[in-house]
């Protein structure tokens, strides 16, 4: 890109991010509920801007400059092509995927596409966020259209050019042809031109079929990859403002506790240590809770100040939770009659007295921590009236409105830089340590940036939640699974609702218990006080577990092979309730079964100690079949051979990186299901560093196989999917291998380790 151009087009682009008001959009242009915009660059060249906001809502706004584009593309004179990724980029490959689903549909050359990241400016972009594996679905049809529209726009300026139909006119790698009289042109050469065409309807255009795909489908590495091993400073524990000094703050290590005294003035004497203060904080885990904040002129002289930190707590309100408690509870629990019931379908009862074989199961699995790499950081600045924050965060949006309320500033007030995290996993959801940033900027009266040690992250984290499924399920003569009892045993804050992640209050299960004529879901809650959160596959990453490893059982038990089993479930093809595309496909489910059986070779002659095991989830859209192969030697040691993925996501974007993201969801779920585990004792947690909480190393990661039916149905992500299906598939295969039933995760718990 030239200096010109790239001048033109970082103008542009912080004027996007920055100022949406600096580029006068009229009314008009909205096309309906999605339309386009186009803007002409000083110095040439095409810009167009994608519009989710409502016509009738800009007209009623009354001011023609105030309209807040989507996504955008900008095309120089030189043919460099700009996107602006707005969602957060936390590893998952959302900033390559997104201008790889754009470039497609303008049958632009990868090479010269450009990508930038957005800071959060809700105005312009909507809902900016990390979560769900909700970023693909969720601009699928924005991005395509939004390419499509481009590549309209640049043909028609070469049928202009040439005077032909447009219909006779290719476009390839960033190129027009016309091949009747072998003239091309590059899409730089026609910008300035397309730029002064009107805009055609965005339901006008043309999208590519699954087969036209170029590019996407295709091996592309990370638009960011060469800058993360050189070391440039993307993360936001990179960030240094000018002026910056360090922070770090402690909290009760039982939420709920204040504080009732501390050594401040020891604390303020030590070397580097600039300010030593206690924060109220207005007891909102989510906000900002009560601490001592220690500010100095580096990380090192603030952590080595901490370990001189002497805190006396008033923990009169702090949490008592006991999760050796809550494990004697739920024993009892399950043996009572469930506190609500959340769905009746058939007779249960009556089925499970008919049943020829009933099996009845308590299945229990643990608290865990996110433990990202990256530790929560947060670089936060009040300046000329407003401020300045630098985070990495799954949801920056929310982010800024909750530190704009807590310190009575308009949101336009607080600038977000979105900074690229070192992992998630759903804890960068939380937006806390935005809130406690800002606290102790104010205070400190200057540019600082807080940083969690992996203590603080560990012993504060939003936990995924621990809970228990008491099972009990009956087979018919014929071998069917005809009734199904589950009853949830899980956790509430406030008295009402399960606690976040958990899922305890919803009745639907991902596994297709609309297939069982007999089914009964209930539910009983006991108190928490520990704050929890989303944590990969939420609610998929436990109850996958409990029932495909019941699933699995109940097959033993019919003396059926447990890949038939799971067929005979799914039954005849059809969507389940609502008949979206959305919803599972019993057809698309069998499907990926049948692969995952196939690629592992099920049902093959293994040696003693070996076994196979299979499992089936639809996990965030997508449906996902494993099959584990593991031995087993006689001190329980389990080895994972190699795990088969068998996946239809819709149409792959990336395909390196959706491997990658099932390959890393593989190891994640290995080492979960292995031996990880938060208790908490007296409301405190009690693993607060890898030394006592391990994750699963490099020898525990097998083989993984992955194999996609590209289907035509609407893409979902692939970082959660694939997690969910690995522990009751392992589970299973552990079974296959000794006859030892696990119901227990992390299975360390029933003496086996990986």
């Amino acid at each position: 890109m030239n200096a010109v151009n790239r001048l033109e087009s970082d103008a542009f682009i912080r004027a996007l991010m920055n100022d949406v008001q600096a580029i006068p959009v009229p009314v008009d242009f909205a096309l309906g509920r999605r339309g386009f915009l186009k803007f002409s660059v000083a110095a040439g060249g095409l810009a167009l801007a994608f519009s989710l906001v409502p016509k009738s809502a800009l007209a009623a706004d009354g001011a023609t400059n105030n309209f807040a584009p989507n996504a955008y593309v900008h095309i120089g004179t030189d043919g460099e092509i700009t996107l602006v990724n707005k969602n957060p980029e936390i590893g998952q490959g959302i900033k390559t995927a997104f201008a790889m689903i754009l470039a497609e549909e303008m049958d632009a050359d990868w090479s010269k596409v450009h990508v930038e990241q957005a800071n959060i400016n809700t105005k312009a972009f909507g809902a900016q966020r990390a979560g769900g594996s909700r970023s693909i679905p969720n601009n699928w049809d924005l991005l395509r259209q939004s390419g499509a529209v481009a590549r309209a726009m640049l043909v028609s300026a070469a049928a202009q050019q040439w005077n032909v139909p447009a219909t006779e006119i290719t476009t390839a790698n960033s190129v027009a042809s016309h091949s009747a009289s072998g003239r091309k042109v590059t899409y730089g050469e026609l910008a300035s031109a397309a730029a002064a065409l009107p805009v055609p309807d965005a339901k006008s255009v043309t999208l590519k079929k699954r087969a036209d795909y170029k590019l996407l489908g295709t091996r592309q590495t990370g638009v960011d990859n060469v800058k993360v091993v050189t070391g440039e400073p993307l993360f936001g524990i990179d960030q240094t403002p000018k002026g910056l000094l360090y922070a770090n703050y402690t909290k009760c290590p039982a939420v709920g506790g204040k504080v009732s005294k501390a050594n401040l003035e020891d604390i303020k004497k030590m070397p580097g240590i600039k300010d030593a203060f206690v924060l109220e904080g207005n007891g909102k885990p989510t906000e900002l809770m009560p601490g001592v904040a220690i500010v100095g002129a580096s990380t090192w002289a603030v952590l080595a100040a901490k370990k001189k930190l002497q805190i006396e707590w008033d923990e009169s309100s702090a949490s008592k939770d006991s999760w050796s408690s809550f494990v004697k509870q739920a024993a009892v629990i399950a043996k009572q009659t469930p506190q609500q019931m959340l769905k009746a379908t058939g007779d249960t009862k009556a089925a499970l007295a008919s049943a020829a074989k009933t099996s009845e199961a308590l299945y229990t699995f643990s608290f865990v921590s996110h433990s990202p790499l990256e530790p929560m950081n947060c670089t936060a600045w009040f300046h000329d009236g407003g401020l300045e924050i630098w985070v990495p965060t799954q949801s920056g949006d929310s982010g800024q409105v909750s530190v704009a309320g807590m310190f009575n500033l308009p949101v336009e007030k607080v600038t977000v830089h979105q900074a690229r995290a070192g992992g998630g996993f759903g804890r960068r959801l939380m937006t806390e340590y935005m809130n406690e940033a800002a606290a102790i900027a104010q205070k400190a009266n200057a540019p600082i940036k807080l940083q969690y040690t992996r203590e603080d992250d560990m012993t504060h984290d939003f936990l995924r939640v621990g809970g228990f499924y008491n099972f009990k399920a009956g087979v018919d003569k014929a071998g069917k699974l005809s009734a199904w009892q589950q009853h949830t045993i899980s956790f509430t804050a406030d008295g009402k609702n399960g606690v976040a992640g958990g899922g305890g209050g919803n009745p639907v299960a991902d596994v297709p218990l609309d297939l069982i004529p007999n089914v009964d879901l209930s539910l009983t809650m006991m108190p928490l006080a520990t704050p929890c959160g989303p944590w990969r596959a939420p609610r998929s990453n436990t109850i996958a577990f409990c029932q495909g490893s019941f699933i699995d059982e109940m097959a033993h038990l019919a003396g059926r092979d447990p890949k038939d089993f799971w067929l005979d479930i799914m039954g005849e093809a059809r969507w389940l309730e609502p008949k979206t595309e959305r919803e599972l496909n019993t057809g698309r489910a069998a499907a990926v079964i049948k692969l995952a059986a196939e690629k592992a070779g099920w049902g093959r002659k293994l040696p003693k100690g070996s076994g196979l095991g299979i499992s089936f989830f639809f996990s965030h859209q997508g449906h996902i079949a494993q099959v584990a192969e593991v031995s087993v030697d006689a001190k329980k040691k389990v080895t994972i051979k190699k795990v088969w993925i068998a996946a239809d996501i819709g149409p792959v974007v990336n395909l390196s990186g959706t491997e990658n993201q099932m390959q890393g969801a593989v190891l994640d779920a290995i080492s979960t299901m292995s031996g990880l585990e938060i208790t908490m004792e007296n409301g405190r947690i009690q693993q607060d560093n890898f030394g006592s909480y391990r994750p699963a190393r490099m020898p525990s990661m097998p083989p993984v196989e992955v194999t996609y039916i590209q289907s035509d149905f609407p893409p979902t992500g692939s970082g959660e999917p694939g997690f969910s299906p690995l522990a009751p598939a392992v589970a299973n295969a552990i079974f296959a291998a000794t006859g030892h039933r696990i119901r227990t995760m992390p299975i360390i718990k029933e003496g086996f380790t990986i």
